[in-house]
């Protein structure tokens, strides 16, 4: 997706991909960081930030999966905490339109570029305060949002819990996606041995920034699946959760992993 800073018009380029990933027979759609509003004027987007009960663009995903019968990773949304602080929020829909889980972005990213770009999500958002595993028609989901790619404490602490895939829908930059963004997602594939679905904000939006794209379909063994480059657009796959026995077989890390004792620092 490009996402803006209408979110209703934001809603409709969901609800459409909805209505089109389940035309062409697609079980699940998985959605970038950000669906429903990137807008880095926080105080212009502030009005448009609600609680999870009131926001408009759930509620459309909501009702479009159930129309067309379709599991929806909606990557995440910004919503408003019971705090009165914002979350980064990210939500498995099933296809009767029921909330199956949700998780709260853990990793919140405050850097100061050299570009001179400045990102303090910590001024606005909280963190989130647990990990999460969903069972899906694709098999056990491991949610988790952008910046956390860089943390694999969390993805051990989801294939641990049984996760066989990993969501991983983010907003990265030209820079760092051109840097990082393949190598952190197919490491994170090969080290558990599992398949990572990672859907992206691409493109020139509204508030002015440009994001890198490239949502990626990478299974167990590393090999990318699907890279969908800049446009943005649908991009289909087929994922056979048997992969993930196989190259477990022949790599057992998960089987092999054990708790790391203390540190001594010589």
């Amino acid at each position: 997706m490009t996402s803006g800073i209408d979110p209703l018009a934001n809603a409709r380029t969901l609800v459409n991909g909805i209505a089109s990933a389940a035309g062409e027979g697609a079980a699940m759609l998985f959605t970038p960081e950000m669906s429903g509003l990137l807008d880095r004027d926080r105080a212009r987007g502030a009005a448009s930030i609600v609680a999870q009960d009131d926001d408009p663009v759930l509620a459309a995903v909501r009702d479009a999966a159930a129309r067309h019968g379709i599991w929806v990773q909606l990557g995440s949304l910004a919503l408003r905490g019971d705090d009165g602080r914002f979350v980064n929020r990210g939500f498995v829909i099933d296809a009767d339109g029921a909330i199956r889980a949700s998780y709260d972005k853990l990793h919140l990213f405050d850097v100061d570029l050299p570009t001179g770009e400045r990102w303090r999500e910590s001024d606005a958002y909280a963190p989130g305060d647990r990990a999460v595993v969903v069972d899906t028609p694709l098999g056990p989901l491991g949610l988790s949002i952008c910046y956390d790619i860089r943390f694999p404490d969390l993805y051990r602490a989801l294939t641990d819990a049984g996760a066989t895939l990993l969501a991983v829908p983010a907003a990265f930059t030209r820079p760092t996606g051109a840097a990082h963004w393949h190598t952190l997602l197919r490491a994170r594939a090969i080290e558990a041995g599992v398949h990572v679905i990672a859907a992206a904000q691409t493109g020139t939006h509204a508030d002015g920034r440009s994001t890198y794209g490239h949502s990626l379909a990478i299974d167990p063994w590393g090999e990318i699946l699907l890279d969908m480059g800049e446009p943005a657009g649908l991009g289909f796959v087929e994922i056979d959760p048997a992969r993930v026995t196989e190259v477990r077989s022949r790599v057992p890390a998960i089987a092999h992993r054990r708790p790391i004792p203390p540190v001594t620092r010589a």
